[in-house]
């Protein structure tokens, strides 16, 4: 969880969750289990369902960019989709030079197949 990309509405609508039942969950889909923890302990009193409720509208007023800056290490979803774009083109530019040498006769078809498979584990 720690790597995947966070989602704005769904921290919101965590922390909207927490002024009706228990509170701090936000906080653990975050990354921040102790400010987690801590809510989850102070729940018999109202201080944590107050804190959620500021904070879901506080993801809300936010930005994209913003939230990405605050909870995605600065990584937006722009950034991330281009780099995997980027990366799928190169490939797919790479496969094809290697069926252009197949087609040549300069490497075998289990060659071809070999490196067509190590090209596409790349993606995934």
């Amino acid at each position: 969880m720690l790597n995947k990309r966070k989602s704005r509405s769904v921290a919101a609508v965590l922390a909207f969750s927490g002024t009706l039942t228990i509170s701090g969950l936000h906080k653990f889909y975050l990354g921040q289990p102790l400010w987690g923890l801590l809510y989850v302990l102070l729940s018999w009193t109202p201080i944590p369902k107050v804190a959620s409720a500021i904070e879901g509208v506080w993801y809300l007023a936010q930005d994209e960019e913003a939230f990405d800056r605050n909870f995605n290490l600065g990584k937006s979803a722009v950034k991330i989709s281009q780099q995997a774009s980027n990366q799928v083109g190169a490939i797919a530019d790479a496969l094809r030079e290697l069926d252009a040498l197949r087609q040549d006769g300069l490497i075998s078809e289990y060659e071809f197949e070999q490196k067509r498979r190590q090209l596409l584990d790349q993606i995934s």
